[in-house]
């Protein structure tokens, strides 16, 4: 196990303000959403804008119960599996554009009580993604704003990779470029010129260039390939969420 677990609580107050930061810009991008937007296709195959609200509203419950057991101990209720969030998600998203937003709204207003009620302490508790991967507390917040930022651009309603925060991307990039470097990805290179940084994965393959919210779109399977530039051709970027990098076990 890394032990790279501990964090100061002034750094804990800057990530949850990047999230209600977030939160925020998703709020007022969805709020004039229409029963007829809310049913039209969102950037991901076979998801509806409606499919993607309420992944995220199911996502927040997800990470509210995380942070709910490292703060008590105990979980606060059974786990919900993958065959029940896949049928809370068909059955939640042909709900009308208000009913999704204001279960979104309060999801997230529930992950924040939480987040506010936990004790400097419990913040380095581990707690398991569903996927297997174990993280300490406080990087349930970056993953909700990982989530946040992402499906936001999904949604197809005017916000894009190019109004991601800089400070997100380069966070982003950060931890992307460690996992990808873990896994042996193919790409010898990788500059974000507008960041001012680089990043060196492989002794082979491509040297990659371009503006820091592009090469983030790429390696997130969000396009954007077509706005780099590249020395050879550039391999498929794997399957995204990465787990981060270093493990805590």
């Amino acid at each position: 196990m890394s032990d790279n677990i501990a964090i100061a609580p002034s750094d804990v107050a800057n990530v949850l303000d990047g999230v209600r930061s977030s939160a925020a810009r998703l709020g007022a991008t969805l709020a004039s959403m229409t029963d007829q937007q809310a049913c039209q296709p969102s950037a991901l195959a076979g998801w509806s804008r409606g499919h993607v609200v309420t992944h995220l509203a199911r996502s927040a419950d997800a990470y509210h119960w995380m942070l709910t057991l490292a703060r008590t101990g105990a979980e606060p209720t059974p786990r919900a599996d993958a065959a029940a969030l896949d049928r809370a998600l068909g059955e939640g998203a042909v709900r009308g554009g208000a009913e999704l937003v204001a279960d979104l709204r309060a999801g997230l207003d529930r992950l924040f009580d939480v987040a506010a009620a936990m004790p400097a302490g419990r913040w380095t508790t581990l707690v398991t993604a569903l996927a297997g991967w174990r993280h300490p507390a406080w990087f349930t917040l970056h993953r909700c704003r990982r989530e946040l930022e992402t499906h936001h651009a999904d949604l197809g309603l005017g916000y894009s990779s190019a109004n991601w925060p800089a400070e997100y991307v380069t966070w982003a990039l950060d931890g992307t470029m460690s996992a990808l470097a873990a896994q042996h990805f193919a790409v010898a290179r990788i500059d974000a010129e507008d960041l001012g940084r680089s990043w060196t994965l492989s002794t082979t393959g491509p040297h990659v260039r371009g503006s820091g919210h592009a090469l983030l779109a790429w390696l997130a399977g969000r396009g954007g390939a077509s706005r780099l530039r590249s020395d050879l051709p550039l391999p498929a970027p794997p399957r995204w969420p990465l787990p981060p990098v270093p493990g805590w076990g």
